[in-house]
């Protein structure tokens, strides 16, 4: 990065065109040498003096003070640009059917109750307008109209749907109200080509401060928030360690350490120092290498859309704002045309405050082209309060969870606005919808997850509520009258126990619930057991590859109800702190187990685990798929009879329900009652474990054919279906069948074999037809 005082352009934007033109050694040499020019060590490290901030008319004028808008406009033109791939991706303009379904009877989550999806057509119409503001923002082309379409539908689609929140999607409505009231198309933008006066003007700072800041606690909030135990103890994020990005840390480090020392404290160190070494001069260049280096990790280990691209594009607004100036001005003179501008200096600006010219700072031509000093208005003052409270309030948000109490659960608030990223990991293992007919009271269990395509209400008490008032309204279509709805979710956060996150005794429907109160029927997470994942490890490192265990822990007057399948025939349970009563539903029977002691639990049949200790009970079911074990030994022998036939050592000749053993499986005998179903799950799974290893070892062109195709064919469809709804908003429905022929051809897709999702899904679907 050039030495210098930061923002030197911004302090001094009446010579800012000697940052462009090309001077001789010597005059650059007299120039670093004159007095005028000496700065402070608080100006080269922080843009200012200490005088700027010494009083509120100075902090006005420093907010408002004059810079280059290079950077900020070719942070606009990125930013409208990924949040127009995003729309298409994320935000689920390609499968915007599916994720609506109009007319049909859906759970919906809404941060308002009130607020409720327009009909399908007019549903791509908002999509529509979106997409039209995130093009707007990229190319600067009525900028302010475009800004306030992308924010208005972009907002209401966030707020419409609260199981899709996330932090990076929060951050770009953000980011989007803030260019709102910024002048970023002040360059490189199709406004400045219409209007001189905006081409290549100053901003004010402020501009800046906003977006720099918030990148700061994005970057530091998140860190902080990692300094919790689980994070720090690396329970986290521990599975991230087996991925093929770390392998070359393999070489040198196992995979514990990795888990601990890369993942964790690396995240950890790299959030809290990322905005500081942003910041300065001196560690920037070191900063841009590793935040690089993470956002490229983060685009490969997790599915967040445009985030990792989109904080990429935030990076070099800490540099000086005139680097595009400089990094333009390298490229050929015939490209000139179509780049963003090199010279000349930016123009003044009524949004600007411009301080009178040092005195004796240089000759007629740089006084004569210093604009004329102003005050600060009405306008730049309340500006400058508006950045000090937008950037309080982005401090506070994190940390206002004492005021939404409704919506804590075992973390605090909904997550989205936090900056919690990645600190907790969740995995449910058993999920019981119960409801009772008020009238008649007849009892029944509904699908978890029945009339809404969302698994986020799982976590959430205001989401399960919301879920539950939207079952009582539509059981009564099945005639069930004035349902109660129970729920018995069971939820390990980050490898503790399994346990209950909501009491299974309250009727959600008529539970109490606020935005402002602690939810009563929230059931405590057992903090005090988290030592024991210290001995999981232990437990699971003793056990063979075929054996399964699920640590359990329950709270005192409740049971665990639980049906053993018939394939896990060798489950038992044993106790590991405080005493139950196991009770055998067919046989009638009970028995008491205390710490340390086991039985055995009969498969094919429900079983009841009964806490009677005065504290809660920990136990564990260790247990074996016999039927999955039995089937792996039969792949086994099959394939060391396969490769016995093709290297001759096999004699004798295979009967003819082993014979595609040779001759493979083609689609005319898939699904042949000749052939023994073992074998065929067999062939299948292998041909699958070809395909997949054939994926793996592709090339990086094919590879990168294969990413176009798949992201082309979605984003087709996104607008194809857009363009059907647009034409029936503006002339009508078409004949059926026309609208048919018209989805049908949206919904083309690639030449290709069925994906592994439905090749893993149609094998597990054959293994239990056959088991």
């Amino acid at each position: 990065m050039e030495p210098g005082a930061r923002d030197a352009t911004a302090g001094a934007p009446y010579v800012e065109a000697s940052r462009v033109k090309k001077k001789s050694s010597k005059e650059n040499k007299q120039t670093t040498l004159a007095p005028s020019e000496q700065t402070s060590t608080m100006k080269r490290l922080f843009g200012f003096e200490k005088e700027d901030i010494s009083s509120w008319h100075r902090l006005v004028c420093l907010l408002n003070r004059p810079t280059d808008p290079a950077s900020l406009g070719i942070f606009r033109f990125l930013f409208g640009m990924l949040m127009a791939l995003d729309i298409t991706q994320e935000r689920g303009l390609s499968h915007l059917d599916y994720k609506y379904l109009d007319g049909a009877p859906v759970c919906r989550f809404p941060l308002f109750n009130f607020l409720k999806p327009l009909p399908m057509d007019w549903m791509f119409f908002v999509y529509f307008v979106m997409f039209l503001g995130a093009v707007g923002i990229m190319l600067g082309c009525f900028y302010r109209l475009a800004c306030l379409m992308f924010i208005s539908t972009y907002w209401y689609v966030f707020f419409l749907d609260k199981t899709t929140w996330n932090n990076h999607s929060y951050l770009y409505g953000l980011i989007g109200f803030q260019l709102t009231l910024m002048d970023a198309n002040r360059y490189w933008s199709l406004d400045g080509l219409r209007n001189p006066r905006k081409r290549n003007a100053h901003v004010p700072l402020w501009n800046y401060t906003l977006l720099r800041t918030q990148i700061f606690i994005v970057y530091f909030i998140a860190g902080v928030k990692k300094l919790d135990a689980d994070w720090v103890e690396g329970y986290s994020m521990k599975y991230l360690a087996h991925h093929w990005l770390f392998e070359p840390f393999k070489l040198i480090l196992p995979v514990e350490l990795i888990s601990l020392m890369v993942v964790h404290g690396g995240g950890l160190i790299l959030d809290l120092t990322a905005g500081y070494l942003l910041f300065f001069d001196a560690t920037r260049p070191v900063a841009f290498f590793f935040v690089s280096y993470f956002h490229c990790m983060n685009s490969q280990l997790f599915s967040i859309g445009m985030f990792s691209y989109t904080m990429l594009a935030t990076s070099p607004l800490f540099c000086y704002p005139d680097w595009p100036r400089r990094f333009f001005g390298h490229f050929p003179e015939f490209l000139q045309p179509i780049l963003p501008f090199v010279s000349p200096a930016p123009i003044s600006s009524s949004s600007c405050v411009y301080p009178k010219p040092p005195s004796g700072s240089g000759g007629q031509q740089e006084a004569h082209a210093a604009p004329k000093p102003t005050t600060p208005s009405f306008k730049h003052k309340f500006r400058a309060i508006f950045t000090i409270l937008y950037i309080m309030e982005q401090f506070f948000l994190p940390y206002s969870h004492f005021i939404t109490q409704g919506y804590n659960n075992w973390t605090n608030g909904l997550y989205g606005y936090s900056w919690d990223m990645m600190v907790h990991a969740r995995s449910h293992q058993h999920v019981k919808i119960t409801y009772r007919d008020g009238v008649t009271g007849d009892v029944g269990y509904l699908n978890p997850g029945v009339f809404t395509q969302s698994r986020r209400w799982k976590d959430h008490g205001d989401m399960l509520k919301q879920y539950a008032t939207c079952l009582s309204e539509n059981l009564p279509q099945f005639n069930i009258s004035d349902p109660e709805i129970y729920f018995d979710i069971w939820v390990s956060i980050n490898d503790r126990f399994q346990q209950r996150i909501f009491d299974p005794r309250v009727d959600i429907v008529k539970a109490d619930w606020s935005p402002f109160r602690p939810n009563s029927w929230l059931m405590p997470l057992l903090v005090d057991l988290s030592p024991w994942r210290t001995k999981f490890e232990e437990i699971e490192g003793s056990l063979d590859n075929q054996t399964e265990v699920v640590f359990i822990a329950d709270f005192p007057g409740l049971y665990l109800e639980n049906y053993v399948s018939e394939d896990l025939g060798n489950t038992s349970v044993q106790v590991l702190e405080g005493l139950v009563n196991v009770e055998i539903v067919d046989e009638k029977k009970n028995y008491s187990l205390q710490p340390g002691e086991k039985m055995q639990i009969p498969a094919g049949g429900y079983h009841k685990v009964y806490t009677v200790s005065e504290g809660p009970s920990c136990y564990m079911y260790i247990y074996v798929n016999t039927t999955e074990a039995e089937l792996q030994k039969n792949f086994t022998k099959l394939s060391e009879l396969q490769e016995k036939v093709r290297n001759g050592t096999e004699t004798e000749p295979l009967p003819p329900e082993l014979q595609p053993l040779i001759t493979g499986l083609d689609d005319q005998d898939s699904d042949s009652s000749v052939i023994d179903p073992v074998v065929r799950i067999f062939l299948k799974r292998q041909k699958r474990m070809q395909e997949v290893k054939k994926r793996r070892e592709a090339s990086l062109i094919e590879r990168f054919q294969r990413f176009a195709s798949k992201k082309y064919y979605s984003i087709r469809r996104g607008f194809l279906m857009t363009a059907i709804a647009l034409r029936n908003l503006a002339v009508g429905l078409p004949p059926l069948e026309q609208l048919t022929r018209e989805v049908a051809y949206a919904n083309m897709k690639e030449p290709e074999t069925e994906t592994e999702a439905s090749q893993d899904e149609r094998l597990k679907d054959e293994f239990w037809a056959v088991t």
